[in-house]
Order: structure tokens, then C-alpha cells, then sequence
């Protein structure tokens, strides 16, 4: 199990126009083949009237799984240049089908290309991308007297807040590698001067947004 990998934020759609074509890339999380799959056949259902839905996906901690369709356009115009942007983007676990409603204009293999490629590369900007980090939970919780002095520690430091709740007292919920549970509390026992309780929760993944790595939109023009 990998402790730490990229992936997308959620599962979404976004729309690009390139020379009167609509190009729609769907994106999602899927953990198996049959998921993409599945996905895919769900995507050409819906757009049974498109003239093409070309799809690319990425399973396994090592990529071990690649696939990749053109759909009736060109060979290496398509799914290849899709699944180059989700490796440029060391994303795992995705699968995305970009839906094409030809315009009357045709692009050439060239603009295919980087049609393709944009159209994943657009997406991955709108619904973005996400660090998924394997951690252990732990709750902090102290007064609110002593809440504030807590919450900037926190705040500067390079441990992962997930939330805060406020009851009669308030809880820092963290997200801490499980390597460094006893630093972290040891830590924190020292800023606030041991007036804190910590409840050590379950081992599981831990998001955090991040930066998209390649895109193909920042390229040259398509003609």
C-alpha cells in the first residue's frame, strides 16, 4: 500500500471548444479495471451521439495498469496524448474519457494531440488534484483559553489539520505520518505546556490539495 500518492480531488466533468469541436472530459477514481471500465461504457451511453469518446486510465501504486483508446480517431492521436497528462501528473488510480461532438473543422494529427491532451490537462485544473497521504488521526483537544495559542502552532507547522471541532472544549483533529506519533505529541505537549489530551484515532488516508504539475494549456496555440 502506498503511503503517499496523487490522484484527483473528486470525480467531475469539464467542457472545452477548440475550432467548433466540444471535447468533454469526464474524470474518476476507479481501483479496478472493471471500475474503468464500467465507467467508460457509462460515459459512452450517455453520449451515444458523440463522434468520439476516447478514454485513458491509470490503476495500481506502480501504474501497472495503462490503457489507453482512440475511439476511431487517428492512432496515437488520442488516448495516448490522455494518458500522457495523467502520467506527466503522477496521478494513480484515475480513468478519464474525453467525450468528442466534431465541430466541422477538422485539427489534423498534430491538433489532435494537443486537443486531447488539453482537454485532461483543463480538467485536472477544474476539479483538481489532491495528495492523499496514508496517517494516523489524532485529536488534540484543550480549552479555549488555550485554543489560540494551539491553533497558530498548528497553523506554521508542517503537520496536516483536517478539522476543528468546538464543544465544551476544542479539538485540533491532525493528520500525523504514523512514524511520528510520539514526536508529534511530545511536541505539542511541550507548546502547550502539557495542557492538552490526545485521542490517537484509525490509520487512513489524508488529502490535501495540490498543484497540477503539466499542462498542456500553457503550450502552443492549436492551428
Amino acid at each position: 500500500m502506498l503511503t503517499t500518492y496523487h490522484t484527483i480531488a473528486e470525480n467531475g466533468v469539464s467542457e472545452i471548444i477548440i475550432k467548433s469541436s466540444r471535447f468533454i472530459c469526464s474524470l474518476k477514481r476507479v481501483h479496478s479495471e472493471d471500475e474503468a471500465k464500467e465507467f467508460i461504457q457509462a460515459v459512452k451511453k450517455e453520449h451515444w451521439k458523440a463522434t468520439h469518446n476516447c478514454s485513458a486510465y491509470l490503476i495500481g501504486d506502480q501504474n501497472e495498469i495503462q490503457r489507453a483508446h482512440d475511439d476511431g480517431e487517428p492512432s496515437g492521436t488520442a488516448g495516448v496524448p490522455m494518458l500522457e497528462v495523467l502520467k506527466k501528473n503522477d496521478l494513480r488510480y484515475v480513468a478519464a474519457v474525453v467525450t468528442r461532438y466534431f465541430g466541422g473543422t477538422k485539427l489534423g494529427a498534430g491538433g489532435l494531440i494537443r486537443a486531447y491532451s488539453r482537454s485532461v490537462s483543463t480538467a485536472l485544473k477544474d476539479i483538481g488534484i489532491v495528495v492523499r497521504s496514508l496517517q494516523t488521526k489524532i485529536g488534540c483537544t484543550v480549552s479555549y483559553s488555550a485554543s489560540g495559542k494551539l491553533e497558530n502552532y498548528l497553523a506554521q507547522s508542517p503537520y496536516t489539520l483536517i478539522e476543528v471541532q468546538y464543544t465544551d472544549q476544542v479539538c485540533f483533529l491532525c493528520g500525523i505520518p504514523t512514524e511520528g506519533i510520539d514526536a508529534f505529541q511530545e511536541t505539542i505537549t511541550d507548546v502547550m505546556n502539557g495542557r492538552v489530551v490526545f485521542e490517537v484515532g484509525e490509520e487512513e488516508y489524508v488529502e490535501r490539495p495540490y498543484s497540477i504539475a503539466y499542462d498542456e494549456a500553457d503550450e502552443e496555440e492549436i492551428e
